[in-house]
């Protein structure tokens, strides 16, 4: 019996010392943790990880900056957008995160406080409404990572946006078109961060969009017709299609701004005109689209919206301006087809003020790809129904002298795009 009751208490003993064990917290670590660089890693995807945060890795990126300063072990990273394989990475504490994040945020009063936040510009090329919203969904991402504050808004038009990034130099930033872009660069020296890249391309087209019974074959046949467009400062939607009616003879008649490239498109399916112009992105196919293609290289009157919003025609998606506007129009691809293409153009920009902070700038910009391949910007640049940004390309001045150079055959002013 006794020996019974010492094997029973020998048990008892055995698994309160294992309920102990599984059940103790443990022990606490001060500091973070080294970590290798694999296949497929990228900081927002650690900070993610290890941080509970994607929009922490600025915290990555300091801290092994800072152990690289006094251990050449760790990697130095100069752009926190590129880092290679075989890398050694410091990892901090969430403590230690959280003390470096902080740490980024400006001084009470300083530009990108709460009392003095940077402005951000959108042009109003979609809905305002829908830009606000995803604006501010924006910049709440890039307060995580950069610590700064910003204040969304919508100008009333193109020239507007042009006339706010100028008189506010050096605490502004704009997503404005190319054309944008280069009238407020001869203006006040507005400077580029960015192009934006929409899947893989920095460069965008008009289409022209004509109703498909309409009988209308050729640019031709658009003498004297009645003529949509986005706005006359519009890139794709005024300025490259009226160039290329020039070295064409060809004089359109009377030009309606429907303000924005959606309202162009409904402006067509209304029967409001007898043409319009608008933004056109490749469709996306398999194998990819490439130039010189049939621009509609699926069923046109399969295209339907899918439980996310997004327009397919079989396997095939559509991105041209018509997708932004079928909730309200669900059959404007059946109804309204693109005539023909226009040349290549560049795509819209990030720009800043001429005297907007660089540290600032550079902050913004390494911010602004992580934020691309995070589920917020779906519901902002991101979005079809936004601008359809799906990454973001650093570019210099000179990648808009094409732009330049459209404006010089045009002989425009700034007067002349935007009135006044």
């Amino acid at each position: 019996m006794k020996k019974l009751l010492s094997v029973l208490l020998l048990v008892v003993m055995v698994f309160t010392l294992s309920v102990a064990v599984v059940g103790a917290a443990p022990p606490n670590q001060d500091g973070g943790t080294d970590h290798t660089v694999q296949k497929d890693d990228w900081l927002s995807k650690l900070a993610d990880k290890f941080l509970g945060d994607l929009f922490a890795w600025p915290a990555i990126w300091e801290a092994t900056n800072a152990k690289a300063a006094t251990d050449d072990s760790f990697a130095t990273i100069d752009n926190p957008n590129i880092i290679e394989v075989g890398q050694k990475l410091y990892i901090p504490s969430p403590e230690e995160a959280a003390v470096i994040l902080g740490a980024q945020a400006p001084a009470a009063g300083e530009l990108g406080s709460p009392e003095k936040p940077i402005q951000v510009l959108f042009v109003p090329s979609v809905d305002a409404g829908v830009i606000v919203t995803g604006g501010e969904v924006m910049a709440d991402a890039l307060n995580k990572a950069t610590g700064l504050n910003f204040e969304v808004s919508v100008p009333t038009s193109y020239a507007a946006t042009v006339e706010s990034i100028c008189a506010s130099p050096d605490d502004t930033m704009a997503f404005i078109p190319a054309l944008g872009y280069v009238l407020a660069n001869t203006k006040c020296n507005v400077g580029v961060g960015g192009a934006a890249v929409r899947y893989g391309l920095s460069w965008y087209t008009v289409q022209y969009m004509v109703a498909r019974d309409s009988g209308i074959t050729s640019l031709e046949d658009l003498a004297g017709k009645k003529w949509a467009v986005p706005d006359r400062g519009s890139t794709s939607g005024f300025l490259y299609p009226t160039v290329e009616f020039q070295s064409l003879g060809v004089e359109p008649g009377e030009v309606i701004e429907a303000g924005g490239h959606g309202a162009a498109v409904l402006a067509v399916y209304n029967g409001e005109v007898d043409f319009g112009t608008s933004y056109f992105s490749p469709p996306r196919t398999d194998p990819e689209w490439v130039w010189g293609q049939d621009p509609e290289p699926y069923d046109v009157s399969a295209v339907v919206l899918n439980e996310k919003g997004k327009a397919y025609s079989g396997d095939i998606r559509i991105l041209d301006a018509r997708a932004s506007v079928m909730e309200t129009a669900p059959d404007v691809i059946e109804k309204v087809g693109i005539l023909t293409l226009g040349e290549q153009i560049p795509n819209d920009t990030v720009s800043f003020g001429p005297e907007f902070p660089a540290d600032m700038k550079t902050r913004i910009m390494n911010a602004l790809p992580p934020f691309m391949d995070s589920d917020e910007c779906q519901q902002s640049i991101c979005s079809d129904e936004f601008y359809g940004w799906t990454g973001v390309e650093p570019v210099g001045d000179s990648f808009y002298d094409p732009v330049r150079q459209l404006i010089d055959v045009l002989g425009y002013t700034e007067e002349d795009v935007f009135g006044g």
